[in-house]
């Protein structure tokens, strides 16, 4: 079995891919996963560290750019098509499956003229424009919110949950303890912006470290902040004097999850994912420009369900901040109440049924030929 996973660009495109490829192998060691992508998108540091083959096409970034780039990244559609066409003659893949992003475009409309089996998996609520196109021509998609069915093909479409890799459910909190150099007596706060990490986060959790010092005996960080903000950060905490680790990237997430309190991170649909699979307290601040508003509403759905807090992007202040975190550092039964809502939204099962999902396309496929 060849399987070709393809996209990427963000973590919340290539993290769902790799949970899939994960279950594949699960199922079948002498399955052969493939990722496609690009050599700008987050695909081409992970997906190597993970031990799956990528290869790379000339594709751009087409939606939210200059005029300028728009017709550099069109020039660059007709070479990623050639090297589509390249990439499946080599490999032959029994299926093509799609987890977003710009790289996923021509490579998934590549295999559909080829007559190869197509899947892509939608994580928001509001699909971005390749998946829109996308899901005109694939044999199915699979979404993660009922708000995404109205955008496709219904008779296609069905709800599976978002895929979260088995490392994340299965983290280790012995080992993240030793892993992040963290003390074990201490309420762990674990704060991400994405796989970038996100310079409003990183500036208010900063300034909140200013009303804490009374906990500062008590409470220790796990800091990604991306590269740009790292040293800066970093030497915050320094000076402030409190305990924990800042890092640009954590690879292990599992033992991040695992070792954390309380999550302070932004509500992109993998994070959401994960959270709600794993029944963690959040406070969320939503990426204030995501299509559509999207990470505001999923937040925002998850705030009505009292699973988490959320704190918009524009109101985001050190103090108030502050006061979030140490009302549900104070409280332990409020955050026990979270992680009961988190895990009856949460779908761990995702993985294994988009798995059946194209394992069932692939059957359908060769009993046709």
């Amino acid at each position: 079995m060849k399987v070709i996973i393809a996209g990427g660009g963000t973590g919340g495109h290539l993290f769902p891919g790799l949970a899939v490829a994960e279950e594949f192998k699960n199922r079948d060691s002498a399955a052969e996963v493939i990722f496609v992508g690009t050599e700008y998108g987050i695909e081409a540091k992970v997906v190597p560290r993970e031990g799956y083959p990528i290869m790379f096409l000339r594709a751009e970034k087409l939606a939210g750019v200059s005029t300028a780039k728009k017709v550099k990244a069109i020039m660059g559609t007709f070479l990623s098509i050639i090297d589509s066409y390249r990439i499946i003659r080599k490999v032959t893949p029994d299926i093509v499956i799609g987890v977003g992003g710009y790289a996923s475009g021509a490579i998934m409309l590549t295999a559909v003229f080829l007559s190869i089996p197509t899947m892509i998996l939608e994580q928001n609520s509001i699909p971005g424009l390749t998946n829109k196109i996308l899901g005109k021509f694939v044999n199915t998609v699979c979404i993660t919110y009922q708000e995404s069915i109205s955008y496709f093909p219904k008779a296609r479409t069905f709800i599976t949950g978002n895929p979260i890799r088995m490392q994340v459910l299965k983290g280790n909190i012995e080992t993240a303890y030793s892993l992040f150099s963290l003390d074990k007596g201490l309420f762990t706060i674990f704060v991400f912006g994405g796989s970038s990490g996100a310079k409003s986060i990183n500036i208010a959790l900063v300034d909140a470290l200013n009303y804490l010092y009374d906990l500062k005996d008590r409470i220790q960080f796990l800091h990604q902040t991306g590269t740009g903000d790292y040293e800066n950060i970093r030497e915050a905490y320094r000076k402030a004097g409190f305990k924990g680790t800042i890092t640009p990237f954590i690879y292990q997430m599992g033992e991040a999850y695992a070792v954390a309190d309380l999550v302070i991170s932004r509500a992109g649909a993998t994070t959401l994912a994960e959270l709600t699979a794993l029944g963690k307290p959040a406070i969320l601040i939503p990426y204030p420009y995501a299509a559509g508003k999207h990470q505001e509403l999923n937040a925002r759905k998850l705030s009505e369900m009292g699973a988490a807090r959320m704190v918009l992007d524009s109101e985001l202040k050190g103090e108030s901040l502050a006061n979030h975190i140490r009302e549900l550092y104070s409280h332990e039964a409020m955050r026990k109440e979270m992680q009961k809502s988190c895990k009856a939204i949460g779908r761990p099962e995702a993985r294994e049924r988009v798995v059946d999902m194209a394992t069932s396309l692939m059957k359908q496929s060769k009993a046709r030929g």
